[in-house]
């Protein structure tokens, strides 16, 4: 978390120390419009610049997914830019259209606009001031669907299929909020760093959009493959597929996962892995819990023989660290990318000690029966939890199950809520941070 906090402020930070070496706040003389007219300048540059890395991380890139720690750390990111430009978006909106407003209704004066004497403009800022009042427009309707489409991001209840299919249109109206910047932006700017800085960002997101509006979003890491089996287990709504593939799968590592994408009108779900990679029998296998629509109406919608693409290995996830102990907590469907390690592990056997807890509210003995055969194969010890039998895991069981758990690292996926209390709680009785490893499976 620590470099996405860190990522998120550099955002913020570079593009401000710029601009205030370009211009300032404190304008002389200092009067409602004079400031008017700089912050709408700072907002602007802030919210374009927060907007376009936003689009920067929809790609998908493996190198910023390196450079951030895994794709489920991107989407986090992009998901605080994207509340960042919303806030910064209706401060710039409200000091632009507010403004007129008030002035309508007679609580401010206009100055009246003082001609500059001899005043000469080049071709490109005389085109750029001829498109200012077509500018303003686009700017303030693109806003309106900006706002709209972020929000909707925002509201888990609104159903994923349709959160993928309208959030794509965001890169519609970051074009015209492009144009609007290009427009409105203060000439001299250009000229200086702050205007180089926005010029890389403003082609960088134009790419992105066009990229995201023609289809090309992860497309240099998409293989077909169909759906070889499908194994339900009903006591914990679980479906297993796993998916043959065709030539193309680079492999992956255990606790990666993939985008799988089975009906074109759905869209692509994010999967977690569970199975390790065998390059001769080109299999990954996929285990989907119904928690919403989707997931759902997945035992009436898959069958054997369908058509399917697979786009990834994304995350790092991946059970690397120098402990020679590790403690795993799979909670609920969490416990997949620990199915996958459990499998690999049993192929390559090391020799870390390994304790994995499964906190779970439901049970299916064949499931549990699979779980159990897949740990004593990897020489895993195994901590069932049923909440109703057993209660509620929490940081003191696990320390009175494991006593030497102050030289282990923690391993969890499961809900956030969960994991961000047992990393504060083990955290308080000593443990280093960097050793409590979290999956943070949300991709909005």
């Amino acid at each position: 978390m620590k470099r996405l906090r860190l990522a998120f402020l550099a955002t913020l930070l570079l593009p401000t120390l710029l601009w205030f070496a370009a211009d300032t706040l404190l304008p002389e003389p200092f009067t409602y419009f004079s400031f008017r007219s700089v912050f709408m300048q700072y907002s602007g540059v802030i919210a374009i610049a927060v907007m376009s890395v936003a689009m920067l991380l929809a790609l998908r890139s493996k190198w910023l997914e390196s450079l951030l720690g895994g794709l489920d750390r991107m989407y986090r990111l992009h998901k605080w830019l994207g509340v960042a430009a919303l806030v910064v978006g209706v401060l710039h909106w409200w000091w632009a259209t507010g403004t007129k407003w008030m002035v309508g209704w007679g609580w401010l004066v206009r100055p009246a606009r003082k001609p500059v004497a001899g005043e000469t403009l080049g071709a490109v800022e005389g085109w750029l001031r001829s498109q200012r009042g077509m500018a303003e427009a686009v700017g303030e309707w693109a806003f309106y669907a900006a706002v709209v489409l972020i929000v909707l991001a925002l509201v888990k209840r609104f159903p994923y299929h349709w959160f993928a299919r309208t959030h794509r249109w965001i890169a519609l109206a970051y074009l015209a909020l492009a144009y609007h910047t290009v427009v409105l932006t203060k000439f001299a700017y250009w000229s200086q760093p702050v205007g180089w800085l926005v010029a890389a960002l403003l082609i960088g997101g134009c790419l992105a959009a066009l990229l995201s509006l023609g289809g090309r979003i992860g497309a240099g890491h998409k293989v077909q493959g169909h759906i070889a089996a499908l194994t339900e287990y009903p006591g914990v709504q679980v479906l297993e597929a796993a998916i043959q593939l065709e030539d193309g799968w680079r492999g992956h590592a255990p606790g990666q996962f993939a985008f799988v994408t089975s009906d074109t009108r759905e869209g692509a779900h994010p999967y977690t892995i569970a199975s390790a990679w065998n390059a001769a029998d080109r299999r990954l296998v996929f285990i989907a819990k119904a928690l919403g629509d989707h997931t759902r109406r997945l035992r009436e919608t898959l069958n054997i023989g369908m058509p399917v693409t697979v786009e990834g290995p994304y995350g790092y996830f991946d059970f690397e660290d120098a402990q020679s102990r590790q403690i795993w907590v799979g909670a609920g469907i969490g416990i997949t990318p620990f199915i996958a390690r459990m499998k690999q592990r049993a192929a390559t056997p090391d020799a870390r000690a390994i304790d994995l807890f499964h906190p779970t509210a439901e049970f299916d003995q064949s499931a549990i029966d699979h779980l159990t055969a897949d740990a004593e194969a990897a020489g895993v010890r195994l901590h069932l939890l049923v909440d109703a039998r057993d209660g509620r895991l929490n940081g003191e069981r696990i320390r009175a199950a494991v006593p030497d758990w102050a030289s282990a690292s923690i391993w969890f996926c499961g809900p956030p809520r969960f994991g961000e209390a047992l990393r504060a709680d083990f955290v308080a009785h000593g443990l280093p941070p960097d050793r409590f490893h979290q999956e943070l499976f949300e991709m909005r």
